[in-house]
Parts: C-alpha cells; structure tokens; sequence
C-alpha cells in the first residue's frame, strides 16, 4: 500500500501533531512503510531575516528542533516503526511538497489547525494548500470537534 509517509510536525502548537502522527503510524504498521516526520523552520537564512539574528542563531535553532522532534518521536512512535527525523527552513506549504518528493512518499498525513472562515479567506492554512497541490494522496486529521 504505502512505502514512504511524511508527517509534518508543528511542536508550536501542544498536542497538534498527535492525532497526525497517530494515523500515520497506524498506516506505517499496516502497510510496512516509513514515516518521515518534517518540522519546516521559517526561512531565518533569508537576507533581511538573517541580518536580525546571531550568526549561529539558525544552526542553535536547528539543532534545537532536532532534539525536540526526536523526542517527540519517542514520545509518539512505537519502537516497531521505521522512521526519520528532519528539520527543513522555507514556507511551509511547498516545502512539505518538496520533502515529500524527495523522499519518495506516497502519502502525507497532517493535522489541520481548526480556523474560521474569516482565517481561511485572508490567510489559506497549510493543509489545504498542500492538498491543492500534493501530487500523492494527503490525509488531513482534523482537531476534534471541528
């Protein structure tokens, strides 16, 4: 069924990514697939950005994220289960798109930020711009209650 599954992670946001990563598991299990988890930092290399931030405050940050997502893998993904840990800088939305052309997935699961419908006219979400685009299937998870 599915090879290769990311999970992108917002650890911003406690508890977020949890029923994501819940679902991709259970495909990952079911389908003997490997889950590449992806937290996309916001492009703070960028000329105007950089000029604001110590010169190793990205590197600090990066490492930072790693250690984060690593033990938020711990946390969530049993020992059973192939995966990755990978931290990317740029917009998130085509930057999931190109992480998950280049490794291959078949299938991107993430959660949706619930919004209204005043958010999602003045600033579209993640989720739906990657659904628009993404050239394999996306299974969106949604808070609970939306």
């Amino acid at each position: 069924m599915y090879k290769q599954i990311l999970v992108p992670v917002d650890l911003n946001d406690q508890g977020f990514s949890d029923k994501a990563v819940e679902a991709a598991v259970w495909y990952a299990k079911n389908s003997s697939a490997q889950l590449h988890l992806l937290n996309v930092l916001p492009g703070i290399h960028m000329s105007m950005v950089a000029t604001y931030f110590p010169k190793d405050a990205a590197v600090k940050m990066k490492h930072d994220v790693e250690q984060q997502l690593k033990k938020f893998a711990i946390d969530h993904i049993p020992d059973n289960v192939l995966y990755s840990i990978n931290v990317a800088e740029g917009k998130p939305s085509s930057t999931i798109l190109e992480y998950a052309d280049k490794v291959g997935a078949d299938l991107i699961v993430m959660p949706s930020h619930k919004r209204t419908k005043l958010d999602k006219a003045l600033l579209g979400s993640v989720a739906n711009k990657v659904v628009q685009k993404s050239p394999v299937n996306v299974l969106v998870i949604k808070p609970q209650g939306s």
